[in-house]
């Protein structure tokens, strides 16, 4: 007898096959909307996997629900949106699909250093709405890149990935992280700092710190009045580390002069979220690891996860290692 899965949202033809030949498969076929959690919650009851998306709540309640689940195979690096404490606490393989993402990532969040910095989506519209009538010297003028100083929040495989980029610029790198990590300060000339000075010396801070509850507002009030006014914030991990009220105030008031945002608060961003209405704020639609490539590769290895933790295997990508010591 095949096991049964749920799948919570369309994924590629080729990875649902992977899946169907030896499962029995359910999906959420409206490629474009999350599942509603109340019918998630209906189809947890019998299944013994479920192939998830970092927009589906997975918590406690629904868990409990669950008579024959044992993994959760989460198509993302980051897995905030399970409650891992009660999925390990009844024995479920909680995987996700870290590394496939990094370079897409760093890729990502450097052009969207780059086109804040110079102010290119605002350029743009300048443009197209015809308001660009002859060359001026200080028309749209932006930020310089090359030779500024990059301060980098959470120095993981993104983080590093990113760095490499921007020594290519030559950039100074400095880092917070909560390890130093000697190899990468000698491979890429970058220097730990507290995060304070971080704040204080960097044109550029980007923040690449994974999404726990000590990140929550990680960056607040305080910190932004530490940049400098000529600073640009760029965040592409998860949109609670920073507040995005005092972000604005920030933005309005010039205590700093830019940012660039993949991640909110609330995704998708409502339309009223007065960040959007700023000049100043070059906002993407959570899509940093958004090629073709590595969205295949992140759902193939998904499946991978999902398949061989019904096998009775332990999945390549296991997060709860602590099962492995029962």
């Amino acid at each position: 007898m095949k096991p049964k899965v749920y799948i919570t949202r369309k994924i590629p033809d080729e990875t649902l096959a992977l899946i169907s030949e030896v499962c029995e498969v359910a999906l959420w076929e409206q490629e474009d909307l999350p599942v509603p959690y109340e019918v998630l919650e209906k189809a947890v009851v019998e299944v013994d996997g479920i192939y998830s998306l970092l927009t589906d709540n997975i918590d406690e309640a629904l868990i409990s629900k669950a008579k024959n689940l044992k993994v959760i195979s989460n198509m993302a690096v980051g897995f905030n949106n399970i409650d891992l404490k009660a999925a390990t606490a009844r024995g479920i393989m909680v995987t996700n699909t870290p590394g496939v993402l990094t370079e897409t990532t760093a890729d990502l969040t450097f052009a969207l250093l780059l086109a804040t910095a110079r102010r290119l989506v605002e350029s743009s519209d300048f443009l197209r709405e015809g308001k660009w009538k002859t060359w001026s010297p200080m028309l749209l003028t932006g930020q310089d890149v090359y030779g500024a100083t990059l301060g980098i929040i959470g120095m993981g495989r993104i983080g590093e990935a990113l760095a490499k980029r921007a020594k290519g610029f030559d950039m100074r790198i400095i880092y917070h992280n909560r390890n130093r990590k000697p190899a990468v300060e000698k491979e890429l000339n970058a220097e730990y700092v507290d995060l304070d000075v971080l704040l204080k010396e960097s044109d550029f801070v980007v923040i690449m710190t994974p999404f726990t509850p000590e990140t929550v507002n990680l960056i607040g009030k305080r910190e932004l009045s530490l940049m400098k006014k000529t600073a640009v914030l760029i965040n592409t991990a998860r949109g609670g580390i920073v507040n995005e009220k005092a972000l604005y105030n920030a933005l309005v008031k010039g205590e700093i002069w830019a940012a660039g945002l993949d991640v909110f608060e609330e995704e998708p961003v409502p339309l009223d979220n007065p960040l959007l209405s700023l000049p100043n704020v070059v906002a993407l639609p959570h899509i940093g690891s958004a090629s073709k490539k590595t969205r295949m590769t992140m759902a193939n290895l998904a499946a991978e996860n999902l398949l061989q933790a019904l096998a009775g295997k332990t999945p390549p990508n296991l997060v709860n290692v602590d099962l492995l010591k029962g």
